[in-house]
């Protein structure tokens, strides 16, 4: 048992020493191979934090208490899915909930307020400047009620077609 217990200590102590060292480095030469998307549950920092904690506790539970070995076994198995479940919960979901994106779809930009940066002639393009996600962004527009739009004035994006954002002067 003291060998089972022993492998797992230094094997899970190891797991998370490499990850933590080499993970990102590691994960691009190997091709992703250890990117597992069955579920956030298999992240590395919870398989090494679930061997190691089994490890230890059975190390622990076999030497200082009067346990017989199959209730070691049981413990330490329980402890490592207590600990695994913790750094779940405590780390890895609220650190993938926490990943923001600064895309956004062009589509998205209807409705929004702009303004315009290179005048908009009534037939033809313009610039207009617009606040999204990831910032400020500069689009291409054209009047959507075929009237100027002097630069510095306030838009609303009525449409996006082709790549294009129609607005109205906000009055």
């Amino acid at each position: 048992m003291d060998v089972l217990f022993w492998c797992c200590l230094l094997f899970g102590a190891l797991m998370a020493l490499v990850t933590l060292v080499f993970g990102d480095g590691l994960g691009d030469a190997l091709g992703g191979l250890f990117s597992i998307d069955l579920h956030d549950v298999f992240q590395p920092v919870v398989l090494s934090g679930g061997i190691t904690v089994f490890g230890g506790l059975g190390l622990l539970l076999h030497h200082y208490s009067s346990l017989p070995g199959y209730s070691v076994l049981v413990l330490a198995v329980l402890g490592a899915i207590l600990v695994g479940a913790g750094m779940y919960f405590v780390y890895v979901k609220p650190m993938k909930n926490s990943e923001n994106s600064t895309g956004y779809s062009m589509n998205e930009l209807a409705g929004k307020l702009a303004e315009v940066l290179t005048p908009v002639p009534a037939v033809g393009y313009g610039e207009v400047l617009v606040k999204t996600v990831g910032g400020l962004s500069n689009h291409v527009a054209a009047s959507f009620d075929k009237e100027e739009v002097p630069a510095g004035a306030k838009v609303v994006i009525v449409e996006v077609k082709e790549g294009t954002l129609y607005v109205s002067r906000m009055e």
